[in-house]
């Protein structure tokens, strides 16, 4: 995802001289073509991510188009308040992207965890949030972000996500995609971990049970149309997420359903559990763990189906 990133950021930068790429001292190489290009609208500012944050406040207020990237852990977390005040009070259109989201750094432990961010960041006014599901998505995430009037996290995987679309497609703020059709279930997933949904959707197949799933891609503002349509159209609805149980999309999708009186025995929520992960290992080794791998997915959603009656 990050190769994608840098590939389609030195791009827009060709497009729009306005264009700032702010770093917290890390990406160095990925941005090596950048910074050759346009050596004076690149700034490392070091591991200052509250300090890069403000710069970008004050480069967006006299007229440049910043973009601020780091771990997404330290480009979320350590800057709240001026992610806040600075960008947000403002209304300022600063791209923030944080990179290695939910547990793509496993291995490194809770501290390089973003497991709270869309919970974080979705309680924040003007704050839109998008979640790119693979490389091709990461690139119109950027594009839609750049368009968009207003701030804009984009949440990244780290590397190696499987490409899930042939071209780019749109990705709009407030929009999702469909990814696979089907009428007994559909999966909302979120970011990378959508394999694991399209895996589990095989799974599904071999029971005859058909499966949609969606890129749920962004997650503020969500895609009320869609969902409208689906928890009207398909008998159950799951919503799977590499992020904390509170605060993300499963607890965006249940604040609509209150207040449009949809039945909850319709909707199971797939997530990581409101806990600090101790054990240090692989980000498969996790996802195995909390239940979020494809044959997990298929298991856990299989025994909610028979005890609300939705299957024999």
């Amino acid at each position: 995802m990050r190769n994608a990133f840098a590939d389609e950021v030195l791009s827009l930068a060709q497009e729009d001289d306005n264009l700032v790429l702010l770093s917290a001292d890390t990406g160095n190489r990925l941005f090596d073509e950048f910074k050759n290009s346009f050596p004076e609208r690149f700034i490392n500012c070091g591991i200052a991510e509250a300090n890069m944050t403000g710069v970008a406040s004050g480069l967006c207020m006299s007229g440049m188009r910043p973009i601020t990237y780091t771990i997404a852990a330290f480009n979320t977390f350590r800057c709240l308040e001026q992610i806040r005040v600075d960008i947000c009070y403002h209304n300022l259109p600063v791209i923030i992207v944080g990179v290695g989201a939910g547990l793509s750094y496993a291995n490194l432990g809770y501290t390089h965890h973003a497991n709270e961010d869309i919970g974080v960041l979705r309680t924040f006014p003007n704050m839109s949030i998008l979640c790119p599901a693979d490389p091709m998505e990461v690139r119109g995430a950027l594009r839609g972000a750049h368009d968009h009037d207003g701030p804009v996290y984009i949440r990244l995987g780290k590397k190696d996500e499987p490409k899930i679309h042939e071209r780019v497609p749109p990705i709009k703020i407030g929009g999702s995609s469909e990814i696979l059709s089907g009428k007994d279930i559909c999966i909302l997933a979120v970011g990378p971990i959508i394999k694991e949904a399209i895996d589990a959707a095989e799974l599904f197949k071999q029971k005859d049970i058909s499966t949609k799933v969606i890129s749920f891609y962004s997650a503020k503002p969500i895609d009320q149309e869609t969902l409208a349509r689906i928890f009207s159209t398909v008998p159950f609805v799951v919503a799977l997420e590499e992020h904390s149980a509170i605060g993300g999309i499963g607890s965006a999708i249940s604040e609509w359903m209150v207040l449009n009186s949809i039945n909850p025995k319709k909707f199971i929520h797939l997530s990581l559990p409101d806990a600090i992960p101790h054990q240090a290992g692989s980000q498969s080794y996790l996802r195995k763990k909390y239940g979020l791998t494809a044959s997990s997915i298929f298991n856990r959603v299989t025994e909610q189906l028979h005890q609300r009656d939705q299957i024999e």
